[in-house]
């Protein structure tokens, strides 16, 4: 068999086991499958190359070799899919959208160097193929976008303790963790996982072992009977029920009956604080804070939470003294709802300073408690006023008012709501002038809001990159984490991407990639993933003089960091003889002849590429 019979029959091959791959049923089932069904187009071009497979030139044969390489990595990463857990690729689910935009980049090359409006073949295959290319082309131009909503909840899981049942049923669903089985399936592919990959997951292991647990408490709670030892099952009758922290007092630990505001914001129950105030204190037991006032304000949504829990844990509701009536549990909890959001929405609206900080506050914790709170606030009006609120010159009001937008914008209703109450040049001013709380809370805030396409171009427009790329360099750990992932997600979209080239977001990303003690390598190395594949951002992130740094990386850093240092050398050295010879002058053959070897899948493709062309380059200048 010749050497152009061989390399047809390898690639008709590859199309071939890639197009009979098993379906995906993960985060990355969107990406996976526009993936594989493009690449099973390609299938007719070679069922008629095997008839002229002797005749083809030399340019064909170079174009069909690019091709066999790019197929390669392209079964990689489509088995690795199948192979790696679902949790592991949620949690890196902003990772896996670059690594199936390179592979897609590396097919359109491909592409490009075969010639086939030259070739012997069928007017509809030259037709078909001219389709697959332009659909190959267009993808190139263009970021997959991520399951924002998938994106959020997996956030909120690693910052927020108190969390909804809500979240794990999107989870369960999303990830298709729908069983007992599916579980066990999944902890034995993160124990493959954690074994045969050098400690890749270790960052994420906890969380994924939480995530495991959380889910399994959701799918028994849907399915009692399932799975659930009997024992445990009658331990469970008999388990006094944990009550939840917000529901307890602050001052004496028990369950509340009638709960009060103070002018802090924070709920007490009414007989404890009233002893305290008695006592002559004028502070807020809990945060030590001077109370302006007195007043103590009956927070009616927290006592019918409280009446509703009890209700459905089987506890005797707390009676205040003194309340002999009998009526059933929770009955007359929508009617307190109502009056309580009044209330709250009239000193929203025309209080004091003082009252508008503290009504603030209290939605900014109802929203965070629960889906429904979320709906029920912003059906009452309260989105407007709160948007307004982000222009008070109180920086601890403004900092509840954007916290309570943020925790409104979980739903996905709500984020049209804010966006048309105006609330975008509002929060970018936030983010620009606000207390470190409010900017972090800004960044989110930006980030939740641009699951829509639309708000990317309007986030970008309000000037919200500059200040966003400044909270990446200036803020805490969490604000900057929370500025690289609205940075990333904003660079979606293309225009963005310039925005934040020019805005000079390249120089900090390298200064992340230096400090290693800084926690921001993976961030600062995916949005650089993203804006490497833009010309202006190659250009940018050239003049930067990455080489040594990405090449130190690959040496000495984390699996994860070595594939993604490998993954932008790549794309600064495609096509550009500079780059390659810098790349050469500090020895990164070596390294990269290391990480072929071991370096994780990725990592390992990305090195071979770069080697080839380094290697052809020597040639070409020999």
């Amino acid at each position: 068999m010749g050497s152009k019979e061989i390399l047809v029959s390898e690639v008709g091959e590859l199309i071939k086991e890639i197009s009979g791959l098993g379906e995906c049923n993960s985060a990355s089932k969107k990406m996976y499958s526009s993936l594989v069904r493009r690449i099973k187009l390609l299938s007719p071009l070679f069922e008629e190359l095997r008839d002229i497979q002797d005749h083809l030139q030399d340019d064909v044969v170079y174009g069909l070799d690019l091709l066999r390489l790019a197929l390669l990595s392209a079964l990689d990463l489509l088995k690795s899919i199948h192979q790696t857990s679902k949790l592991y690729q949620a949690l890196q689910i902003d990772k896996m959208a670059p690594k199936f935009h390179l592979v897609t980049e590396q097919i359109e090359d491909a592409l490009v160097h075969i010639p086939y409006n030259t070739l012997n073949v069928s007017e509809e295959v030259r037709e078909q193929i001219e389709l697959v290319h332009a659909q190959f082309k267009r993808a190139k131009e263009r970021m997959d976008s991520l399951d924002l909503q998938l994106v959020m909840d997996l956030a909120v899981v690693q910052r927020e303790n108190d969390l909804e049942v809500s979240i794990f049923k999107r989870l369960s669903e999303k990830l298709h963790l729908r069983t007992i089985e599916d579980l066990k399936k999944e902890s034995l592919a993160i124990h493959n996982m954690v074994i045969s990959s050098g400690g890749t997951p270790e960052d994420f292991f906890e969380t994924m072992s939480f995530l495991l647990r959380k889910l399994k408490d959701y799918i028994m709670s849907e399915n009692p009977v399932l799975d659930a030892p009997e024992y445990e099952k009658n331990l469970s009758r008999h388990r006094s029920p944990v009550i939840p922290d917000d529901f307890r007092c602050p001052i004496s630990l028990e369950l509340m009956k009638d709960p009060v505001i103070v002018s802090t914001g924070q709920t007490y129950e009414r007989s404890c604080i009233q002893k305290w105030l008695d006592a002559g204190h004028k502070t807020c037991p809990k945060t030590q804070q001077t109370l302006v006032h007195t007043a103590l304000t009956p927070n009616y949504v927290l006592k019918s939470l409280i009446a509703l829990w009890c209700e459905n844990n089987g506890v005797e509701l707390p009676k205040k003294e003194g309340d002999t009536r009998n009526r059933k549990t929770g009955s007359s909890g929508s009617d307190c709802d109502k009056a309580a959001m009044d209330t709250l929405l009239q000193k929203l609206a025309n209080g004091n300073p003082e009252q508008q900080r503290a009504a603030a506050g209290e939605l900014r914790l109802l929203a965070k408690r629960n889906a429904d709170n979320r709906v029920c606030i912003a059906e009452a009006g309260a989105i407007p006023l709160l948007v307004e609120l982000l222009s008070s010159p109180d920086s601890r009001t403004q900092e509840h008012a954007v916290t309570a937008l943020l925790n409104l914008s979980i739903n996905e209703s709500n984020k049209g709501t804010i966006v048309n109450a105006g609330a975008i040049p509002d929060i970018v001013e936030v983010l620009k002038n606000g207390s470190t709380e409010a900017r972090e809370n800004a960044a989110a805030t930006l980030f939740s809001l641009s699951v829509l396409d639309e708000n990317k171009v309007a986030i970008g427009a309000a000037g919200a990159i500059p200040p966003l790329i400044d909270l990446l360099c200036q803020g805490s750990p969490r604000g900057k984490k929370d500025a690289a992932t609205a940075i990333f997600n904003l660079s979606i979209y293309q225009g963005n991407k310039v925005r934040a080239v020019r805005a000079g977001i390249v120089p900090p990303l390298i200064r992340l990639l230096k400090d290693h003690g800084g926690g921001m390598m993976d961030e600062a190395l995916a949005i650089l993933a993203i804006i490497a594949g833009h010309s202006e951002g190659k250009q940018a992130i050239g003049q930067a003089e990455p080489i040594p740094v990405l090449i130190e990386l690959m040496r000495t850093g984390s699996p994860r960091n070595r594939e993604n240092a490998a993954s932008v050398l790549w794309s600064l050295c495609t096509g550009d003889s500079q780059f390659l010879n810098i790349a050469r002058e500090h020895r990164a053959e070596e390294v990269l002849k290391q990480l072929s070897d071991s370096g994780t899948d990725r990592a390992k493709r990305k090195a071979v590429n770069v080697l080839e062309l380094l290697q052809r380059t020597e040639g070409d200048n020999s």
